[in-house]
């Protein structure tokens, strides 16, 4: 092994040998983590909570990566491989999932509980993760349990291959922004408050990069900045904005966008956003703000953009920016376009794909349901309400364990139906091109990611969606993303193009919805087993419930 490069603590070698399933020609990098429990101070209140159990004293705190919250960045190049060795020093199960990362052809390292079994406490477990044909901005956050609410959560930021060229100059600095919104509340009394079938109450607070009111972006007059900003909280859609300062959108999950101004950007809860701002006003502080959107009451939080030697702090009004209004959401998401002239992680145009040419094989209709189950709170999609088999779905499909799971046990169409319980997966073609439309006749926004891939958003409006609302559709530069919002009594439609086996969770970002069922999984399932459609499962695999005590490959 050859050391090349160090980037953001990690060391950048080139392996030679055969790592796993992952291409030896691409630079690997390689990340240690240690994943604890520690204080966190986040709003003020440190997050220690003492239970009794048994007779005995249990500690549950705030959940670290290196000592760090939020975690640490992880920083690669398109093609990267990935190594990440987690220990679990926690004292339950963990898991780490990869929020727009694709993992292609590998399901089985995504990190969700119906793919990838939990690492033990005081074990560790290493991802071996490819970032094949990506650029952008992500995530990485605790998929298990309550975990999210604790932190465990850090910025993924994938760079375009030398050569490849970025409709942008070099911008003077690259920061990543984690805005969400927090409670007091231990997340392990969250939970328990889930489990009784309670809802959550509103949160405490708005966190920008861990702090509330403190975290600083250092910038020199002049200068062209690019903030990396992803919501990573539990439920509430956020506007961001920048005292006396413009933003130009330049990248979404992915996708290098139009390069529209705005003075404020809605992120919905799970999505990501590159954007420029200059530093081109007077060498002072200035308020970064960000505040929720569509509640009762609304909570803001600020951090600081300080200019260097600026002796100044931040004054005068905050800038405001929306509060309860849809139709201003609404127009801003359809304002994000696609760069069509613009490379992607490949030199070709991002518009050498002709996404609105392609005839539609299926179209399936995905409604949120909430209810009452035996007492309970529970959510559901087409009136299932998730439940976790006793053996992740990707294992038991390998393994050909029976019993596990059913496959359609969920409709493809919005029943209307009550509310029932089972582990509901829907089976999809490989190779085919299919429209999803999320109905939401609720009153709330909500928030959808699909695990695997990005789809092309072609529309969304108020009222019911039928096959006339197709006549509105953006079928040139549409938006090529994982994670969508669909607003209240509205519906939202995608396009995708089903190129990448596995099985891949489809789920509300709300997370208290996700746990209490409003989730399921997509099999893209060929009878294809050449690796060029799939790899085998890991070697390093852990294996867990029905699969626990059989073997992956020979080493």
């Amino acid at each position: 092994m050859m050391a090349v490069g160090r980037s953001g603590g990690t060391v950048l070698l080139l392996c030679f040998s055969f790592f796993a399933l992952v291409t030896a020609e691409s630079p690997y990098r390689f990340f240690d983590w240690n994943v604890t429990y520690g204080d966190i101070y986040p709003l003020g209140v440190r997050q220690q909570v003492f239970y009794i159990i048994s007779s005995s004293v249990k500690t549950s705190r705030g959940i670290l990566i290196n000592g760090q919250f939020p975690g640490p960045d992880i920083h690669s190049v398109t093609n990267d491989n990935l190594i990440i060795n987690v220990h679990n020093s926690l004292d339950e199960p963990f898991l780490i999932s990869w929020n727009g990362v694709q993992n292609r052809r590998n399901s089985y390292v995504d990190g969700m509980y119906g793919t990838t079994c939990p690492i033990p406490p005081r074990t560790n477990y290493t991802y071996i993760l490819q970032v094949k044909d990506q650029i952008g901005s992500f995530y990485y956050f605790p998929s298990l349990a309550f975990h999210k609410a604790a932190g465990g959560f850090g910025g993924i930021r994938i760079l375009s291959r030398p050569g490849i060229p970025v409709p942008f100059a070099d911008p003077a600095g690259d920061y990543t922004v984690l805005i969400g919104d927090w409670y007091k509340t231990n997340h392990t009394d969250l939970k328990a408050r889930l489990d009784r079938g309670r809802k959550l109450p509103s949160p405490d607070g708005i966190l920008i990069n861990g702090r509330s009111n403190g975290a600083t972006l250092n910038v020199e007059q002049g200068k062209t900045y690019r903030l990396r900003i992803s919501n990573v909280g539990l439920q509430n859609s956020l506007n961001f904005r920048i005292q006396n300062h413009r933003m130009k959108l330049v990248e979404v999950e992915g996708t290098h966008t139009m390069q529209t101004m705005f003075s404020s950007l809605d992120v919905h809860v799970g999505q990501s956003y590159s954007i420029l701002i200059t530093a081109d006003q007077s060498p002072r502080d200035y308020y970064v703000v960000a505040s929720s959107r569509f509640t009762d009451k609304i909570i803001t939080t600020t951090g600081i953009l300080r200019y260097s030697g600026s002796s100044t702090s931040a004054s005068g009004p905050m800038p405001g920016g929306p509060t309860i209004q849809i139709d201003w959401s609404l127009n801003q998401a359809r304002a994000i376009r696609t760069n069509l002239t613009a490379s992607g992680p490949r030199p070709n145009p991002q518009g050498s794909y002709h996404y609105g040419l392609i005839p539609l094989i299926r179209t399936i209709v995905f409604g949120s349901s909430a209810g009452q189950i035996n007492g309970k709170q529970r959510y559901g999609i087409n009136s299932v309400s998730f439940v976790p088999a006793d053996t992740p779905l990707k294992l038991a499909d390998f393994f050909k364990i029976s019993g596990v799971y059913k496959i359609n046990s969920i409709s493809d169409k919005s029943t209307g139906g009550g509310l029932y319980l089972d582990t509901s997966v829907l089976q999809v073609d490989y190779r085919t091109f299919i429209e999803i439309v999320f109905e939401n006749k609720e009153n709330i926004v909500q928030s959808y990611h699909l695990n695997g891939y990005s789809f092309w958003v072609v529309g969304m409006d108020g009222g019911q969606w039928n096959t006339g609302s197709r006549n509105g559709y953006n079928l040139r530069d549409a938006v090529s993303r994982s994670t969508v919002q669909v607003y209240p009594k509205s519906w939202t439609a995608i396009y995708i193009a089903l190129d990448n086996v596995g099985m891949w969770n489809l789920r509300s970002e709300f997370w208290a919805r996700q746990y209490l069922g409003q989730q399921l999984y997509l099999r893209v399932f060929t009878t294809s087993t050449s690796l060029r459609d799939e790899y085998p499962i890991p070697k390093n695999s852990r294996l867990c419930g029905r699969a626990k005590g059989r073997h992956t490959r020979p080493l």
